[in-house]
């Protein structure tokens, strides 16, 4: 019965095209490498690799922040966790990765368990020295001691943005840090990309996902697509 009603489930998703486009010479190959993992056949075989069940905000279906912050709003919801870091003076702002090598190294062994599964090793392994990617842009949240918290690695491919990676210190998630990345990433959206072509935020899959990020995207305002990945120009 629960392989019926997943089938069910999936039939029933919104179906959407999502272009990769407005690349350069610098930015094409990345485009193109990620493009083609998506694109992959799914070890299931009847599916794309990230084709069913993708996990994406959809912009235009608000007016803008405020209107999408209202739609996240109630008792413990995202946008009340989101105000509770804001009070208790976390900041968020686009960051060097190098400047806080040390911060990075800390948040990634603050636990050796995340969503029920053990961090991998290139995680627990210190990085002396990160290069940045092309297409992506980086993110954090500080604390009131402008330490290091939380961050957010985010490519940007045309019409969508996609949340790669991101991680927050464990001593701190009580607090409502993660909510906090992510509703200021999606406020520099509307700000910065959306009236450049953006439509859409993508954090990976439903599928797959632990019942505890399950309910974090929920809260934030994702919701699992069908998406047929085009290439444009």
């Amino acid at each position: 019965m629960d392989l019926i009603k997943k089938i069910k489930d999936i039939q029933q998703l919104p179906k959407v095209d999502i272009e990769f486009k407005n690349y350069n010479t610098k930015t094409i190959e990345a485009f193109k490498t990620v493009y083609k993992l998506f694109n992959k056949r799914h070890r299931l075989i009847v599916f794309k690799n990230k084709s069913v069940g993708v996990a994406l905000i959809d912009l235009a279906a608000h007016k803008d922040f405020d209107t999408y912050i209202k739609s996240i709003n109630g008792k413990n919801s995202a946008a009340y966790y989101s105000r509770k870091a804001a009070k208790r003076n976390y900041t968020f702002k686009e960051i060097n990765r190098n400047d806080y090598i040390n911060d990075i190294y800390e948040i990634n062994t603050s636990t050796e368990v995340r969503q029920g599964q053990k961090m991998s090793d290139k995680y627990l392994t210190k990085v002396e020295q990160y290069n940045n990617e092309p297409a992506y842009k980086y993110f954090g949240v500080l604390d009131e001691n402008n330490k290091l918290v939380s961050y957010c690695n985010v490519g940007f491919y045309g019409e969508f943005a996609l949340i790669a990676v991101l991680l927050g210190h464990k001593q701190h998630l009580n607090n409502g840090v993660m909510y906090f990345m992510i509703t200021n990433l999606i406020a520099e959206i509307y700000d910065k990309s959306y009236k450049k072509g953006y439509k859409y935020v993508m954090y990976d899959t439903f599928f797959g996902a632990s019942k505890g990020l399950q309910q974090f995207k929920k809260k934030l305002g994702f919701a699992p697509y069908k998406v047929n990945w085009k290439w444009g120009k």
